[in-house]
């Protein structure tokens, strides 16, 4: 009886033991750039009152609106000098429980639940999503709980409130919503009214948030980002773009520039293990067909309009592969081979692929990018001026400095220029607003307006990244030269 009691815990030392392990990424100091856009927005509402980015003026720079709550507690509580490791802590431990939920959801065995845990903990998009400071982990735990609870335990609160929660995660979410909703009426037969119910007040919730407080319907990121992506592209580039995205769809490994095959191996043996699984009469059959069809379905969606952001893809890429662990997991016959093969051929190269890739990125992050922002705060001490360039993480938040982006993620003026003369918005931009600084990938001093930006902008500093490539540690140094991670940059500041 103490044995079954023990083995009935082991789900919960593996949450306890992924959880530790994980926290070692924290080392490589790589966190996604967009986070720093949400802890400002936070540290904006804390110090302002405001959902903003710039001082007083309201606008959803960030994505995600609870977790900018989320953030504001963990500055309130900890501070802003010491929020970030407790937050990443904090993503962690959501995701990895949210792997719990589901692995109660689809596995009965508790070693199985175990070994589930950690083999799907150690993945690169779950390691991504833990580590990286965005809002994917507490999003996994609701969508995950939402399944839990409401679908498999029948918790009427948890088809109410949860959806609420999801939808002001990201708005996004209604694609996960609404494949739920589908393949439970499939397999039920009829329809779940307090789920209705927890989507409509989720619906009204959010957009009637984004309407009273910013005086729009979706978030200015969405907007911002159709505005300034927005290329009619020929079939080829399309074509082009897609090789070079492919990674991200449906395989775990990003090889810009290049056609991953192994991607289509692993994709088709996915395909493979959920149809081997859903042939089989089970009552977690549902469960595997709403994992499966809103990985496919947000993929395709995102696919046609052409976003090309990793972090879009996290979540489907680990649910797609849920079915291949299932499968190697349950094997009767041989099954130590088949957790082997699939340990040494596929999970520890994964994880020291992104073990190398979060070396590099931080170092190119956290090392190069944030000590622009470092830089600046020292050499300017009136936070009241502003700064014009892209991307709108690292730098004006370590900076401190208001903030213009290129594509109007913070700042809705730059979109109207966009829409105006969208060859000429930045110059365009410059000229109107007259920023203090002006920090670029390119040599302003070259090109058509060489001469204005001649005539009222002198270099102040140039950040390369080969200067950020050394170390003392020469394994370091191998992996940051192998994989370099950062652009360069030119810093202006105006004379006139």
């Amino acid at each position: 009886m103490e044995r079954t009691q023990q083995f009935e815990r082991m789900p919960v030392y593996a949450v306890v033991f992924t959880v530790v392990f994980k926290l070692l990424f924290l080392l490589t100091h790589h966190i996604q750039e967009d986070a720093f856009i949400t802890w400002r927005v936070a540290q904006n509402l804390l110090d302002y009152g405001v959902i903003g980015f710039n001082g007083d003026t309201r606008i959803s720079a960030s994505t995600t609106h609870l977790y900018v709550f989320v953030s504001w507690f963990f500055n309130l509580i900890f501070g802003k000098d010491h929020f970030v490791i407790p937050i990443l802590i904090f993503n962690s431990l959501l995701f990895t429980a949210g792997s719990y939920l589901l692995s109660k959801i689809i596995l009965t065995n508790p070693i199985h639940q175990a070994v589930f845990i950690f083999l799907f903990g150690i993945l690169p998009p779950s390691i991504k999503i833990s580590i990286l400071g965005m809002e994917y982990g507490i999003l996994f735990f609701l969508e995950m709980s939402l399944l839990y609870f409401g679908f498999t335990k029948g918790k009427n609160w948890a088809l109410v409130i949860l959806p609420v929660l999801i939808l002001f995660t990201r708005i996004d979410t209604v694609i996960f919503l609404g494949i739920v909703f589908i393949v439970d009426l499939v397999f039920s037969k009829k329809i779940n009214w307090y789920y209705v119910l927890g989507g409509i007040l989720g619906l009204i919730s959010v957009l009637s948030f984004n309407w009273f407080y910013f005086h729009e319907i979706v978030n200015n990121t969405i907007v911002a980002k159709q505005t300034t992506y927005d290329q009619a592209f020929t079939s080829r580039q399309n074509w082009i773009y897609f090789l070079q995205n492919f990674g991200n769809y449906w395989g775990m490994l990003k090889l810009p520039g290049s056609f991953n095959p192994f991607t289509i191996l692993v994709m088709v043996f996915e395909l493979l293990c959920f149809i081997f699984l859903i042939r089989k009469k089970d009552s977690r059959n549902k469960f595997l067909w709403i994992i499966f069809v809103f990985a496919w379905t947000k993929q395709i969606i995102f696919i046609s309009q052409k976003s090309y952001f990793d972090w879009y893809y996290w979540v489907p890429q680990i649910l797609l592969f849920v079915p291949v662990l299932i499968f190697v997991i349950e094997q009767k016959h041989r099954k130590y081979l088949w957790l082997t093969l699939l340990v040494v051929f596929y999970i520890l190269p994964m994880l020291a692929f992104q073990t190398i890739h979060s070396i590099a990125t931080g170092n190119g992050e956290w090392n190069y990018r944030r000590n622009i922002g470092i830089f600046l705060n020292n050499y300017e001490q009136d936070k009241n001026q502003w700064i014009l360039l892209e991307p709108a993480g690292y730098v004006p938040y370590f900076s401190g400095l208001k903030t213009i982006d290129e594509v109007g993620l913070v700042d809705k003026e730059i979109q109207a220029e966009i829409k105006k003369d969208k060859a000429n918005y930045w110059v365009n931009t410059v000229k109107k607003r007259q920023p203090k600084y002006l920090l670029s990938y390119r040599d302003l001093f070259v090109g058509k307006d060489a001469v204005y930006y001649r005539g009222h902008y002198k270099l102040l500093k140039e950040f390369r990244i080969n200067d950020y490539l050394q170390s003392e540690n020469k394994i370091l140094e191998k992996v940051y030269k192998l994989k370099p991670s950062g652009t360069d940059y030119n810093l202006y500041i105006r004379i006139k």
